[in-house]
């Protein structure tokens, strides 16, 4: 058998980290990363980048080492992507939040609103429907985390975690705060305004659940193998016959009935920051869909049919 050598390098000092001897030629990246620790400890799979070029991209975990444009004596360099943290912990801090968060203000626990109004209860019936939109989105989204989705990448750098949790907490506390505000008024139109809004909300997140199941479906557990998405039985994936991602299509939505429903500022700037956000990911998706796959379906968008 032909081994290789494996020399590893810093990516910006190009110093010599680690020399490895002996490498079999059908060692995947992940198993050199794991050497590569041995010497190294502080730095643990997760936080290394390995990659052909300094400034090249960073190889994935599953390529092999004789399947790459290298010699017998490959040189890789190394990038430290910083502490990280895994997906799972990162949704989970992200979600909960928001959802406690409501509560103290549906709650009106002490120092909110003032003192006469400690633990009241708003007389409209819209505040206390939209807590338990608002709950039960939170709720599912929780579920979900643990339950559905499975993630390509196991870990993120843990300095995200402080800047996504800003975004979820600070919205969600700016929405609940005028929702559940004493003064608060219902919506314009009264009950239509709402059932409407509340058709809207339920009919997005059914479709947002069923796209999760349909992609969670599309690859084995244990698996990171990428496939193009289709429209199964369920009719809310059909959606897939026209959007790239309609998981974040049927996000937006839920987010617009929640504004028509409460009839709230902040809520309608959530959902407009949410859309340009999921926009700029579908985006990314759909480039990537179109790079992967040759067949890729060419009438979809990436988040809005026909538009966008």
């Amino acid at each position: 058998m032909k081994y290789y050598e494996v020399e590893i390098l810093d990516a910006k000092t190009r110093e010599k980290l680690c020399f490895l001897d002996k490498v079999e030629p059908n060692a995947t990246v992940i198993e050199i990363k794991n050497l590569f620790t041995k010497s190294h400890p502080q730095w643990y799979p997760a936080r290394q980048s390995l990659r052909l070029d300094p400034k090249g991209k960073s190889l994935k975990d599953e390529d092999i080492l004789q399947n790459l444009p290298v010699g017998t004596t490959a040189t890789l360099y190394f990038r430290d992507l910083g502490a990280q943290i895994s997906w799972v912990t990162v949704f989970l801090t992200e979600y909960a939040g928001p959802l406690l968060i409501y509560l103290l203000f549906y709650f009106r626990v002490p120092f909110i609103y003032g003192h006469k109004y400690d633990f009241t209860s708003s007389k409209y019936s819209v505040v206390h429907l939209a807590c338990i939109c608002h709950s039960f989105h939170y709720v599912k989204r929780l579920l979900e985390t643990l339950f559905v989705h499975r993630f390509s990448h196991g870990t993120m750098p843990l300095r995200n975690i402080f800047k996504n949790c800003t975004y979820y907490w600070g919205f969600a506390a700016w929405m609940a705060y005028y929702i559940n505000h004493p003064l608060y008024t219902p919506p314009a139109y009264g009950h239509e305004q709402v059932k409407l809004a509340l058709i809207i909300f339920l009919f997005c997140q059914l479709g947002n659940f069923s796209i999760h199941i349909a992609l969670r479906n599309l690859r084995p557990a244990g698996s990171k193998a990428r496939k193009i998405p289709f429209p199964t039985k369920n009719p809310f994936t059909w959606l897939f016959l026209l959007v790239s991602c309609p998981n974040y299509t049927y996000e937006v939505g839920s987010w617009i009935g929640f504004a028509i429903m409460t009839q709230c500022l902040p809520v309608a700037l959530f959902s407009l920051v949410g859309f340009i956000q999921m926009t700029i990911w579908a985006k990314g998706k759909h480039r990537s869909y179109l790079k992967e796959f040759r067949d890729y379906p060419p009438l979809r968008s990436p988040i809005v049919p026909f538009l966008l």
